[in-house]
């Protein structure tokens, strides 16, 4: 009995795989390359390391709060909640509104491509930068925060609500045109709903993001809250012990809505 050798299928180099793998190349030959000449300006990286991980380690192992109490840590927790929460529903609710207008299956095509071109640049440039371009006319502060939150949590949403909607195939759309329902009814009563578990999740994911962009803006833009406090402890009287005890607060926000998101997507899939 003869056996055949398989043979391994090679796939053919295309010009984005090329592209791709020179890009990393590159980088890891600059990375490589940086250690060695990099200006460390006489710093012994073996002393330098050493007492990275000294302060490492009082920093978590023994956290402590100095310059404020347990009740005015919390106080400001719920500050950076606020303005993730407020940033989120706002961003939300633009997005709702034009979302179907930039859904190709309910708009028209240059409409919709003109609204995808516009958050794409929206996205594209960082909250913390929008931040400052608002702060130039409002001033550093909880509005310019707001504000410039908002409009990025408007291009993040916009994209992901104008795709849930997409998901409803555009026969759907049509038969419901010509059973006589005009275009709000389809988007109220059809396409809003079906969507609906889609939309729950992509906010809950953008607002673990707020707060996340929240705790920098407070120490960024001075918008308060749990991030100004951080930037305090750490740049302003460096208190290690400090950093490590809002730190640990911070982390354990984000576990509990980190868990809210899984039962939030578990329910959604019971109910599927």
């Amino acid at each position: 009995m003869r056996v055949r050798k398989a043979r391994i299928a090679l796939r053919k180099a295309t010009a984005s795989a090329i592209a791709l793998n020179s890009t990393l190349i590159a980088l890891t030959a600059v990375t490589v390359i940086g250690f060695f000449v990099i200006d460390t300006k006489r710093l012994k990286v073996g002393a330098a390391s050493a007492k990275l991980l000294a302060d490492l380690t009082k920093m978590f192992a023994s956290p402590m709060a100095q310059h404020f109490s347990l009740g005015e840590a919390c106080y400001a927790l719920l500050v950076t909640l606020a303005l993730a929460f407020l940033t989120t529903l706002l961003g939300a609710a633009l997005a709702l509104a034009f979302g179907p207008l930039a859904a190709k299956n309910l708009s028209k095509s240059a409409l919709a491509g003109t609204l995808k071109a516009l958050v794409a640049f929206v996205r594209a440039v960082p909250t913390v930068l929008w931040v400052l371009i608002f702060a130039i006319g409002a001033g550093l502060g909880s509005v310019a925060a707001v504000v410039g939150m908002t409009f990025h949590s408007f291009g993040y949403l916009l994209k992901a609500y104008s795709e849930s909607f997409e998901e409803v195939g555009t026969d759907v759309v049509e038969a419901l045109k010509a059973s006589g329902a005009n275009w709000m009814q389809i988007v109220c009563q059809a396409v809003i709903p079906s969507s609906m578990s889609s939309l729950v999740s992509w906010t809950f994911i953008r607002f673990e993001i707020n707060f996340a962009n929240a705790v920098a803006m407070g120490a960024a833009a001075g918008a308060g809250g749990i991030g100004y406090d951080l930037f305090m402890a750490s740049g302003f009287y460096f208190n290690i012990g400090e950093v490590g005890f809002i730190t640990y607060l911070i982390l354990i926000v984000a576990i509990i809505l980190e868990i809210g998101a899984m039962r939030l997507k578990a329910g959604q899939h019971v109910q599927r």
